[in-house]
């Protein structure tokens, strides 16, 4: 089934939730760990981050670096496939990164997820490398995520790479974008951000998650802006609760996000980080609620790994 119809086809506002790949050497279970205490709200659908491969340096006794190459979670295949046929009646939506990915990786690891039968993605441009300040695309590969937006569309056409194939058959994914209330910290401005966003619209995208934000009129306010240009598809609000102190700077500093001044003040009354998550729950169960009230189509959340503060969340709103 597609998100699109199953959110089209729900008079409610569903529940979704994101999840963050395991570090390599954990297992499964970790997962599975995370799923578990959400199954009962009906998840409309599960989010799998993927991150590309890191570069780092080793130093050696002799004082020379040697340069490697490091993958510090595993992809989203495995761990979609696993999902899935565990929990048969949740819709997997793993990410499609640009980053780290020539055209014909793509290519190949959208073959395997139509083999698997995961027809929904999530299609990111992905971060720069830690290394790197600006993103820079693997040699042969997708610059911004329009581009392999359009050659998923393509391959739902039959057009693969090869274009010798023969009786090719088409693939049949529906394809998600992100969205950003606050603009995306490359945009020069918000009207620029929404015409490439529109763009991705026109070219097959058939859903929105935004990034977190904390203040809901950021979101109305995109929403309004985008159905202003033509952009009709549903847009799915993804919220994070705080969890530590230190996020009130390092979540501003890393997504590039306002943190409002009322829950900032919340944050520093609190005594330790405890405290700091309870309030993170109770600004998030007030986000949430206004936001279902709004008639928003799902509300999505970022659980880091960590579901325990989002299903308190979950028991108070669904």
């Amino acid at each position: 089934m597609k998100i699109v119809d199953l959110l089209n086809a729900s008079e409610k506002t569903r529940f979704s939730f994101e999840l963050l790949p395991p570090l390599k050497g954990n297992d499964i279970n970790t997962i599975y760990m995370t799923i578990d205490p959400l199954l009962e709200f009906n998840p409309a659908y599960i989010n799998i981050t993927y991150h590309q491969e890191e570069i780092i340096y080793k130093k050696h006794s002799s004082g020379l670096l040697e340069k490697k190459t490091v993958r510090k979670r595993p992809g989203t295949v495995a761990i979609s496939a696993a999902i899935k046929y565990r929990f048969k009646d949740v819709l997997v939506v793993p990410h499609i990164i640009c980053g780290g990915f020539t055209k014909e990786e793509t290519e190949n690891a959208l073959i395997d997820l139509e083999f698997l039968g995961i027809n929904n993605i999530l299609v990111v441009r992905g971060d720069p490398e830690k290394s790197q300040k600006v993103f820079t695309p693997e040699p042969d590969g997708h610059k911004h995520s329009v581009d392999l937006l359009k050659q998923i569309i393509s391959m739902n056409q039959g057009k693969y790479l090869d274009e010798e194939l023969l009786n090719s058959t088409p693939t049949d994914f529906s394809v998600g974008v992100a969205g950003y209330p606050e603009k995306h910290c490359e945009a020069p401005n918000m009207n620029t951000d929404l015409f490439f966003l529109k763009q991705k619209i026109n070219a097959g995208a058939e859903f929105i998650v935004t990034q977190m934000f904390f203040d809901n009129k950021k979101y109305f306010d995109f929403v309004a802006k985008c159905r202003e240009i033509g952009i009709n598809v549903p847009i799915i609000p993804g919220i994070k609760p705080l969890s530590v102190r230190s996020q009130i700077s390092a979540l501003p500093f890393t997504f590039h996000i306002d943190v409002p001044e009322d829950l900032v003040k919340e944050v520093i009354k609190c005594k330790d980080n405890e405290a700091v998550r309870q309030v993170g729950v109770e600004w998030t169960i007030a986000q949430s609620k206004e936001l279902i009230k709004s008639g928003a189509p799902a509300v999505h959340y970022f659980t880091m790994g960590k579901p325990d503060n989002i299903q308190k969340i979950a028991k108070e709103v669904f």
